[in-house]
């Protein structure tokens, strides 16, 4: 029999449930529906069959019967799996189960393919994320999952326009790589014979936004970073990255906890949540401390960027962190803290004021030699993003960029490369100005409930099969 070319569902699972949910046991509703989806379970018993029929919104019973279906022999045969059509009337049997009495029913896709053990769900992990087509029908709550993900993305851009921001995009395609600290994918353009960098952050072209009089501008959008795999990195993520003239580090604070405490509440109706079995509250405000603050706390010592390079290296080494003869006192401090201290906060807290030699983008602090106005906001152990208030003097920009440079030609393939052009803005006039870049995937996982960031992206980077 061939497949129809298309179908006309008059309505949907969750449409009949919301409107004949309620029905008493036995009760007929006159109402005749067509629907669409999965056979999801059968079960025949003589001259009576049930099945179970799941769309994007639920899954309903289907009543079917010799006596009032059409080939109620053809339907008793089909295959678990199978895309179909069924008409009938909106039911509740004698067991008060709503059901559709099914009048006829059309095939419209073979699935020739097993979706896991009689359907109790795929638990192979390799499995579900490199075949999330069979994850999102075999396992429970996936599709809610990215349901939630998708309308967080939504209720993000109505929060941030509703506050006068503007979406806008820029390249992913980069002469030069830049915006973080982050070894870049290379790729080459046939027809300008020239090497591209797919974007580790928008950063750069934002800020040059912000020169172009756009004072509150946005971009959500995928970054790609060449870097390993774990259950915090994908090579290709989902970054919110945004800039506000006029404001600093401390306006983009409060920008961050009020954001997260709101889709917290939106999504999941409050801002107490309980995460790897452990109870996390996001409501405003979260808590403010200086990495040497953490430090002290964490790890019991305290270090300071003034300090000898000697004594901070005898500190490292206490604590068995490996070190590298080309760090400065500010990498070393950073490299004690992210060791000993940030995998240990479980927050929310802005871990705040960074090393000015690990933060080239980031404008002097205002009272602290040695540190810049930046902050990390840490939940449940991991960095959700990172935020400036910005540096905005071209030649203290030239002077970090040139830095950065000495570094890459040492062996940092993560470290910057002189962008003149972007010098270049700065040099119009970039007036004061607070940034934040956050991810989207790790908040995603936080409001999810899960603790691997493939669970929240439909199709993460995997090795290829073997």
């Amino acid at each position: 029999m061939p497949l129809p070319y298309r179908f006309d569902p008059t309505t949907t699972v969750g449409a009949i449930r919301g409107q004949h949910g309620s029905l008493a046991p036995d009760e007929e509703t006159g109402v005749e529906v067509t629907v669409a989806g999965r056979l999801m379970l059968r079960r025949p018993t003589g001259q009576i069959a049930f099945g179970q029929l799941r769309d994007s919104t639920g899954t309903i019973q289907l009543f079917c019967g010799a006596a009032w279906t059409d080939d109620f022999d053809g339907f008793k045969k089909l295959p678990l799996g199978d895309w179909i059509g069924v008409t009938g009337a909106v039911v509740a049997t004698r067991t008060g189960e709503l059901s559709i009495k099914v009048k006829s029913w059309v095939l419209l896709a073979e699935a020739r393919r097993s979706f896991g053990d009689k359907w109790r769900g795929v638990t192979d992990v390799d499995l579900r994320y490199r075949q999330r087509y069979v994850d999102l029908w075999a396992n429970e709550g996936v599709r809610d999952r990215f349901l939630l993900r998708s309308r967080m993305m939504w209720l993000t851009r109505q929060w941030l326009d509703e506050r006068g921001f503007v979406e806008v995009e820029t390249p992913v395609l980069h002469p030069i790589p830049g915006g973080a600290n982050a070894r870049p994918f290379v790729t080459h353009h046939n027809a300008l014979d020239i090497d591209l960098y797919l974007r580790i952050a928008p950063e750069l072209y934002l800020k040059r936004l912000v020169v172009g009089g756009f004072e509150k501008v946005y971009e959500i959008g995928r970054v790609f970073r060449n870097e390993g795999l774990s259950t915090r990195h994908n090579p290709e993520f989902t970054m919110l990255e945004l800039y506000q003239a006029y404001a600093d580090y401390h306006d983009m604070m409060s920008l961050v906890e009020e954001l997260v405490s709101y889709l917290a509440t939106a999504l999941l109706g409050t801002t107490s949540l309980v995460y790897a079995g452990r109870p996390l509250e996001l409501a405003v405000p979260w808590r403010r401390a200086s990495l040497y603050e953490l430090i002290a706390e964490q790890a019991g010592v305290a270090v300071d960027v003034t300090m000898p390079v000697a004594s901070l290296r005898k500190v490292a080494s206490s604590l068995d962190i490996p070190v590298h003869d080309a760090w400065g006192p500010g990498k070393l401090v950073l490299e004690i803290y992210e060791k000993t201290t940030e995998p240990d906060l479980w927050g929310p807290v802005f871990a705040t004021d960074y090393p000015k030699e690990v933060s080239p983008l980031a404008r002097d602090h205002r009272s602290e030699p040695g540190l810049v106005e930046r902050f990390e906001p840490i939940v449940a152990g991991s960095e959700l993003g990172n935020a400036f208030t910005e540096l905005i003097d071209p030649d203290e920009q030239r002077l970090r960029f040139e830095q950065q440079a000495a570094a890459r030609a040492a062996g940092d393939e993560e470290a910057m490369i002189v962008d003149e052009d972007y010098i270049r803005a700065l040099e119009y006039g970039l007036p004061p100005t607070g940034g934040l870049g956050l991810g989207l995937d790790r908040l995603a996982m936080l409001l999810s409930g899960v603790e691997a960031i493939r669970d929240v992206i439909l199709f993460p980077t995997l090795r290829p099969e073997a």
